[in-house]
Order: C-alpha cells, then structure tokens, then sequence
C-alpha cells in the first residue's frame, strides 16, 4: 500500500514539475566534479524531496488541519521523500536488472540529491552550502498576512542570540542562521517554508520596505471584540508614550471608523483624539505630525522565544518538539468518524 501511494503521488509530481523544467534546467547547481546522477536529473528529484509538484492535498488532507489565520509548524519524513524520488526513478525501470542496478546504486543518488537540495534555493550574493542531508523541518501559514504582504521575512535561527526588536543583516550561510531550503506561497494566502534542520527560534516579519501606517489591535481585547488603537508619539521627539508594551488610556486611542461604513476610518475623528493625547500637540495636528503618529514600523512575530515562569528555564528547542501523544490523536480521531 505505501509504494502504490508512494508512485501514485511521484507520477503526478512529475507531471507537475515538468512544466518548469525551464527553472530546473539552470545553473544553480554546476556539475563541478564527477556524479553518479545528471545535474539537471538532480535538480529534479531534489524539487520532490522539497515538495515541488506535491498536491497540496498531500500534505493538508482535511482543510481543519490548516484553519484560517494559523501556523503549523512540522518535520518532513526523509523515509517519506525518500520513496517519493524511489516512485519517480522507478518510473524508468523495466526489468529486474534494471531494478537491481537502480537498488545498487541508490546510495549514491541519495547522497547527491541531498547536496542537491542545498541549491535549489540560492539567495543572491550568498555562500553555496553543499553539507551533507539532516533534519529538515517547516510550516505552513494560512493568514491574511501573506496575501497583504507577499514579500513576508522568514528567519530561522539555531540560537536565539538576537533581540526580538533588533534588525539582522546576518546571511544564511551564517552558523547561528538556518538554511531556507523552499519558501513559496502556494495560494493567496498560504505559505510553505522548509528548513535546514530544526530552528530554536523563528521570525516572521513585514517587508520593510517603503513607509507604513496603520493601526493595531489590542490583544487584551477578547477575540471577538478586538479594537484597533493608535499608539501615542511625542510631537517633538517621535518617542512612543510608555509603557511601549501595553495599551493604555494615556498612550493611545482607540480608532473610529465611520458611520455605516464598516472598516472605513473616520480621519477627522482619528486626528482630534490623537491630538488631544499626543504630547507638545498643541491641541491640533499638522499633517506631517498626524504622519508621525501613524508610522507604523515592521511587526515582527517570533516563533520559540524561551522564557523564564517562575524560575524554569524553556529551551527554544523544546518548543519545535512534536507534543501530540497517540491516545490523543485516536480519541481525537474516534470523535471526528462519529460526527461524520
């Protein structure tokens, strides 16, 4: 059963990825010494193993696995990828001496397709890493944040050695940084990423850009009545009213959107309220001031961060470990064939 399924899902995958057989055949990955495998038949089985072609409902079969506005981070079965490219090699196999040569030399076609993953996704201006196969792990994001900023920032660090706040310029090919090995939006709003090993930290952020404004939401708000806020700046120097990382009644206001026109912001309104908040204001706004108040920097989330509670110490690490136990998922399991 798992090599029907297994060939099942490579011919399809195949079919798929042939149609950018343009982008495989490049020269991301040069024949730079002997290999056992053609390069561009490297390059292709290395785009299975990272899933390209994969029918999306392979790797989210129900779309409640995948609810609206939710991440879910995850590891890929190599034993999985590793009979995806099995499937698609056995397609050129016809005789059991074809298939004894093909089992002969798999070894070595397996060790040059993982150095060829490493290659698939070169960004410019960076070091080629070509290090032996290891763990590779990811998520999938389903939210309006990757239809509204389709250039989203995805950062995997092995350490978490860097301020939340604090901007990176260090490159992939860094020993604290994860190896991005795919990064694509396989709809308007979902977003696939794969990584080179397992992160103890990940950060998602805005593009940055060009110049933002906008408002947030106040998250101690329940769910389903959440409010926008502006959050307060002095008019001389630019400082944001403390406390920085709270919502208060003295460091912001709450946004007013118009009369029957739901998710229209009433300006005028917004402008008097900042102006009555905002330090050196002078009871009014000038344009450029009301500008300063509704510059919004890059939001940054972070996936990981350890934390002290009360004296114990959780590693980042910890926080990519797989928690569902097997009892759970049956039972889980069980409920949902009964609803059915």
């Amino acid at each position: 059963m798992k090599s029907t399924i297994s060939a099942e899902v490579a011919l399809r995958a195949a079919v798929k990825a042939a149609t950018h057989y343009a982008e495989i055949a490049t020269d991301n990955d040069p024949d730079d010494g002997a290999h056992v495998v053609p390069g561009e038949l490297r390059r292709f089985l290395a785009r299975l193993r990272l899933l390209h072609g994969v029918p999306f409902s392979y790797l989210v079969p129900d779309a409640a696995l995948l609810p609206v506005e939710s991440i879910r981070f995850f590891y890929l079965d190599r034993a999985w990828t590793d009979a995806l490219v099995q499937g698609a090699l056995s397609v050129g196999t016809i005789s059991s001496a074809d298939r004894t040569q093909l089992e002969a030399v798999y070894p070595h076609i397996r060790a040059e397709v993982d150095e060829a993953e490493r290659t698939i996704r070169k960004p410019r201006g960076e070091a080629l890493l070509k290090a032996g196969s290891g763990t590779i792990t990811g998520f999938l994001m389903r939210s309006r944040a990757v239809s509204g900023w389709p250039n989203l920032h995805v950062r995997a660090y092995s350490t978490d050695s860097l301020p939340d706040a604090e901007l990176s310029d260090v490159a992939e090919s860094h020993p604290a940084r994860m190896k991005v090995l795919r990064m694509e939006r396989l709809a308007p709003a979902v977003l696939l990423v794969l990584f080179d090993g397992v992160p103890a930290v990940v950060h998602i952020e805005e593009p940055r850009q060009g110049i933002q404004f906008g408002a947030r939401l106040d998250p101690e708000d329940p769910p389903n009545a959440r409010r926008a806020k502006v959050k307060v700046r002095d008019c001389n120097t630019g400082d944001s009213v403390p406390p920085l990382d709270d919502f208060t009644n003295a460091n912001s206001v709450e946004v007013p959107f118009r009369a029957g026109a739901p998710g229209v912001i009433d300006i005028h309104t917004l402008r008097q309220r900042l102006a009555a908040k905002a330090p050196h204001s002078g009871g009014t706004l000038e344009s450029n001031e009301y500008a300063l108040q509704m510059l919004r920097f890059p939001y940054r989330q972070v996936f990981g961060d350890p934390k002290d509670d009360e004296g114990q110490k959780f590693y980042a690490l910890d926080r990519f470990k797989a928690t569902v136990k097997l009892d759970v998922w049956k039972s889980t399991l069980a409920t949902q064939l009964g609803k059915a």
